[in-house]
């Protein structure tokens, strides 16, 4: 008889994670959060995962912090949320959309670290800007903190320009950086 193949070590065998996105055909799409979503802790998992490189790096800390799953799902209310569904039904990519007067403004943009560098950022824009469109907003803004140089040229790339600073409350400097791009 054939023997069975040995299986690699435990240290070269991907992830579950990684497993299930190599099997997937395609990144998620992004799109509307469906009235009927409510996997909010999975959501706020997300979120905690994809801002935990932020620790210790910003002041103040992020507000994220004092978030909780139902409070995302109070945001959801008012703003219109985007996601993205991996394989599991829970959420590998997220954003929040708030209108404003002169812009549709982007926040808590998350993506799975898996997932990161695969172009799902510019499909979450793509998303950002039919909804932009829909308002009649003919800008996108957000903001991230002045310390995260990794978050500025990702922005950079899919075509944001910085156009302001501000300091959160109690600074005399500036802890935030404000990009805005032309709705496509």
């Amino acid at each position: 008889g054939s023997l069975a193949p040995t299986p690699p070590p435990p240290h070269l065998r991907p992830s579950p994670m990684e497993h299930t996105m190599s099997s997937m055909a395609d990144l998620p799409p992004i799109h509307p959060a469906p009235p009927d979503f409510d996997r909010w802790a999975a959501l706020h998992r997300l979120l905690v995962l994809s801002f935990s490189g932020m620790e210790g790096r910003i002041d103040p800390p992020s507000s994220l912090t004092s978030l909780s799953a139902s409070d995302l799902e109070q945001m959801s209310r008012t703003q219109v949320l985007l996601l993205g569904i991996g394989a599991s039904g829970d959420p590998v990519a997220c954003a929040y959309l708030r209108p404003e007067p002169d812009a549709l403004y982007l926040g808590k943009v998350a993506i799975h670290p898996d997932l990161r560098g695969r172009g799902l950022l510019h499909h979450i824009i793509a998303a950002a800007e039919a909804e932009a469109r829909r308002l009649g907003r003919k800008t996108l803004e957000l903001e991230t903190r002045i310390e995260l140089i990794e978050n500025h040229a990702a922005f950079s790339a899919a075509g944001f320009r910085q156009v302001a600073e501000r300091a959160h409350p109690g600074f005399d400097h500036p802890t935030s950086l404000i990009f805005r791009r032309p709705v496509a």
